[in-house]
């Protein structure tokens, strides 16, 4: 089964004596004595290590001599996979709340998209599900959405197939907990397609024991959402818009001659104008047929259109909201502003129609005059320019 994807099964472990065995156990079963399982020892202090000991002819033992933290010991697993050759590893958790019975469901979908995250997603609204728990999840899938643009029911879960191939030259920087989140973020950012997999949970208070610590954890999770959101603005937004093929194209057309500054000025101008311009789906639809007509530069005015990306439309939903509560009454959640729905919109319509329309204008206004400016004192004004042609 494994040898199919060519991959390992891997699971860090820390101080969970009371489940660790009979996870282990149903493991071998189930992917059979000759798959390859790495077993990470964080620092146990309880009888885990005595435990294992058992299982040294049946398994690949890698030990921390002291606890150093979840995203270590996966680390440490994953750099121990590839070492080994692998090119997939199964991570699950030691705890018992993962069935190891669904491995053959996760490998199933791994055959079928090779190098590919697949994620075990867990039934977080289930009863018997810990409440801290389903908010950690929802509070964790925002943060991943608005981090990479994809949408995932469980980016907690411990349960997944990690591809090796585009790990084996990442550097990663967190240890604990948080080290779930910054794999699979920056793997989203390699392009790195995700899917996931429905899979059994079941939370047993009585045999599992969490050394998830809400305060401590969530603030390093915070933190590092924090980190890679702005890494995400500067870096995996832009580079997903614009390749570099794209701003070749774009410089190009830029400095391309016998086009006068003005017109490359209201290309880009009208491109931001029908970006914000509220008939979501249908800018590019109305304001192609718009810039061939009036013989715009259409590269520029594409490229200036983006600025409605996926993590830009809460804020221009926001700020259109905000420009039309002025001229209509209205209320406005600020604290939602990464979740606005399209219910908010419509219980809202009119205020965002007229704050919408507003924002659009000034933003042409904006971008025509600052890029008017800067091409005046940047670009010489081309010489003997056609009057009629087409770009």
């Amino acid at each position: 089964m494994l040898s199919d994807i060519n991959a390992c099964i891997l699971m860090p472990t820390y101080n969970n004596e009371r489940t660790v065995i009979g996870v282990l156990e149903r493991i071998l079963e189930v992917v059979g004595n000759e798959a390859t399982v790495i077993v990470v020892d964080d620092g146990c202090t309880d009888t885990t290590p005595q435990l294992l000991a058992d299982f040294k002819d049946r398994i690949v033992l890698l030990e921390n001599g002291q606890n150093q933290g979840k995203g270590f010991s996966l680390r440490k697993g994953l750099r121990k996979a590839i070492e080994l050759g692998f090119d997939h590893a199964v991570t699950i958790d030691s705890d018992g709340q993962h069935f190891p019975e669904d491995i053959p469901l996760l490998v199933e979908k791994a055959r079928e998209f090779p190098n590919s995250v697949i994620m075990g997603s867990r039934n977080m609204e289930q009863e018997g599900v810990p409440g801290k728990s389903s908010f950690g999840n929802k509070f964790s899938n925002f943060w991943f959405k608005l981090e990479t643009w994809i949408s995932l029911p469980d980016t907690q879960t411990g349960y997944r197939i990690y591809p090796l191939k585009p790990m084996r030259r990442m550097r990663f920087f967190t240890k604990k907990f948080e080290f779930e989140i910054e794999v699979i973020v920056r793997l989203a950012w390699k392009r790195v397609r995700f899917f996931p997999v429905p899979v059994r949970v079941k939370y047993d208070m009585e045999e599992r024991v969490s050394h998830f610590r809400p305060a401590r954890d969530f603030f390093r999770i915070s933190v590092l959402n924090s980190v890679l959101v702005i890494g995400a603005l500067l870096y995996y937004y832009p580079r997903k818009m614009f390749s570099m093929d794209t701003l070749r194209l774009i410089k190009q057309e830029t400095i391309k001659p016998k086009e006068s500054n003005m017109r490359k000025a209201v290309s880009l101008g009208f491109g931001a104008f029908m970006g914000i311009v509220p008939i979501w789906g249908f800018q590019l639809l109305v304001g192609i047929p718009l810039a061939i007509l009036f013989r715009l530069n259409k590269v520029l005015f594409i490229a200036a259109a983006n600025i409605s990306i996926p993590p830009m439309i809460p804020i221009i939903i926001y700020a259109s909201l905000l420009l039309g509560q002025q001229f209509v009454d209205g209320e406005i959640d600020h604290s939602a502003i990464f979740s606005f729905t399209l219910e908010d919109i419509g219980n809202n319509l009119y205020q965002y129609m007229i704050g919408a329309i507003l924002l659009a204008i000034s933003a042409f206004i904006a971008v025509f005059s600052l890029s008017f400016i800067l091409l005046k004192l940047f670009r010489k004004e081309p010489e003997n320019l056609p009057t009629e042609g087409n770009n």
